[in-house]
Order: structure tokens, then C-alpha cells, then sequence
């Protein structure tokens, strides 16, 4: 089986282990967009674990749609927070706003971009797994 599917499962293993350190650790209260970037996540570190074990060579036409839906999700949040002109749209209305900085390091890092890293490992690995399977048939 392809290293790239070990690569995206491990990148979905470390974003959904990261969010529930700092949901149920760090007691940080996941905003509404939080939830879309969870509802796209966690089924991946399954659904790449079982793919990887079994070989499935048709893993990416399930993750892909979940990987791309998940990175568009958290690039509009991190968006959300990094352009104080956006928070006019934002659709947290109750709640935890979805501009708050639970985290910034370095004056970047913050949740919404750990979640674009991640969702973008995933869906780059899953195009070089596509692309290396055509190229060995």
C-alpha cells in the first residue's frame, strides 16, 4: 500500500487526537465552523485507517469529497480570523464566536490553521496516491 495513505491517515490520527486535547483537555468550546471541520475530520482517521489496512485501492473516491470539503470549511475560517473585515459574515451567531483565538503561535498558528494543514496533507496525499496507482497500471 501507498505511503501516501499512511501519511493521510496519520495527519487525520494527529488533527482528531489535537482537537479533543483541546476540547476536553484545554476545556476550549469548539465554535459552530470547529463542529463542520469535526463532522469532515473524524470520519477520516477511520475511513483512512481501514482503507490502509485492507489496501483499498478506491480510498480516495471517499476521502477526497471529505478532505476537500473539510480544507474549504477551515481556509474560510482561518480566513474568518486572520481578515477582521469578514466577521461582518460571520455565522456564529451564538455561543463561541468563530473569530475567537483560542491560540495564535508565532502570530499564525492557530486552530483553523492546524485544520487547513491537516485537511491539505490529506487531499495532497490522497492526489499523489491516485497519481502513482495510474502510473502503475
Amino acid at each position: 500500500m501507498n505511503k501516501s495513505v499512511l501519511l493521510a491517515w496519520i495527519a487525520a490520527i494527529a488533527a482528531t487526537l489535537g482537537s479533543l486535547y483541546l476540547s476536553e483537555v484545554q476545556h476550549f468550546i469548539p465554535c459552530t465552523l470547529c463542529w463542520y471541520q469535526r463532522i469532515f475530520m473524524y470520519p477520516l482517521a477511520f475511513l483512512l485507517g481501514i482503507g490502509y489496512y485492507y489496501h483499498d485501492e478506491g480510498i480516495s473516491r471517499y476521502v477526497l469529497p471529505l478532505s476537500v470539503i473539510g480544507m474549504l470549511i477551515s481556509g474560510y475560517h482561518l480566513l474568518l480570523q486572520k481578515i477582521p473585515y469578514l466577521q461582518q459574515f460571520e455565522m456564529c451567531t451564538s455561543g463561541v464566536p468563530c473569530s475567537k483565538d483560542y491560540l495564535n503561535w508565532f502570530g499564525f498558528i492557530t486552530i483553523p490553521f492546524m485544520a487547513f494543514i491537516a485537511f491539505s496533507i490529506i487531499t495532497i496525499s490522497m492526489i499523489a496516491f491516485v497519481r502513482s496507482s495510474k502510473e502503475t497500471k
